[in-house]
């Protein structure tokens, strides 16, 4: 495969918290030029089988995708696998455990709304559920946008729902070893998905960093929908620092929503090594 590649290796169905079916992402990045695909909805892989045939019908290029949630230095990561085994059941396994405290958090979260004149916040967020097992924060912002207590959701993500705010109930997800090793003993990649999201300190993210890599990760996602030209610039040096491969994603969830659109991306650096050129013989 092509170091410069039109590759979307990050995006989000109605499986997960994403606004789009797998058949219709796979339309709309095909027409956007996508030239290498994966769905990742968040712990779950139900929406894999779809999404290759969805890919086979748009001849499309294919890579078994997932994102899970990890809790690493008391903050939630997300830790992109990339062709894996989908039906390998130490995955399915743990993610089903990851996914388990999902629903009473999400009945947490609608008191805790409620307490500030919010009220009915789960049955409002539920409408937005394509799976009840992945209730999540975003289902709650779509719906306060809906009831009119915001004007998007970004406003929502500002004014409730993280830390310190009206909404926020912390979850404790699944560790970084365990994500990174039912990655790849389903004989996939391992990617930090956007890094700069997660506010480190500086030693915070060298640790994260470095049991990431000791654990088996080999990739990290360089360009993608959050990151600015300078913080791609940045985790490039930090791809090359660690000796990791380069991932490229735009973390798209709804026409609506998503500040990047598949396909929209900025190139990868011609410096770094593509994660698809490593995972060449797995793309269907």
């Amino acid at each position: 495969m092509k170091s410069i590649l039109n590759a979307d290796l990050h995006c989000h169905s109605v499986i997960s918290d994403g606004t789009l079916t797998p058949e219709q992402l796979a339309e709309r990045a095909k027409a956007a030029g996508v030239e290498l695909w994966a769905l990742t909805d968040h712990d779950e892989v139900g929406g894999q089988d779809r999404a290759l045939a969805a890919a086979r019908a748009q001849k499309l290029p294919y890579l078994t995708g997932v994102e899970i949630s990890v809790t690493f230095a008391n903050q939630t990561v997300h830790i992109v696998g990339l062709g894996f085994d989908h039906h390998d059941t130490q995955l399915q396994d743990g993610l089903r455990r990851t996914r388990g405290g999902r629903g009473d958090r999400a009945q947490e979260m609608s008191d805790s709304l409620a307490k500030v004149g919010i009220v009915g916040a789960y049955e409002g967020a539920l409408k937005y559920v394509g799976n009840p097992d992945l209730i999540s924060r975003t289902h709650f912002a779509r719906y306060l946008v809906e009831a009119g207590v915001c004007k998007e959701t970004s406003e929502v993500f500002r004014k409730y729902l993280t830390e310190g705010k009206p909404g926020f109930v912390p979850h404790r997800w699944a560790r970084l070893q365990d994500a990174v090793q039912w990655i790849t003993q389903a004989g996939g990649m391992a990617v930090i998905a956007h890094p700069a999201r997660y506010g480190f300190t500086p030693n915070e993210e060298y640790a994260l960093f470095t049991e990431f890599k000791a654990h088996g990760g080999q990739g990290v996602e360089v360009v993608t929908g959050s990151h600015s030209p300078q913080e791609a610039v940045r985790y490039a040096d930090t791809a090359k620092e660690f000796g990791l491969f380069a991932s490229r994603g735009s973390d798209f969830h709804s026409p609506e929503e998503s500040h990047t659109d598949l396909g929209a991306l900025p190139w990868l650096s011609g410096e770094l090594t593509p994660a698809w050129e490593v995972l060449a013989d797995r793309i269907q």
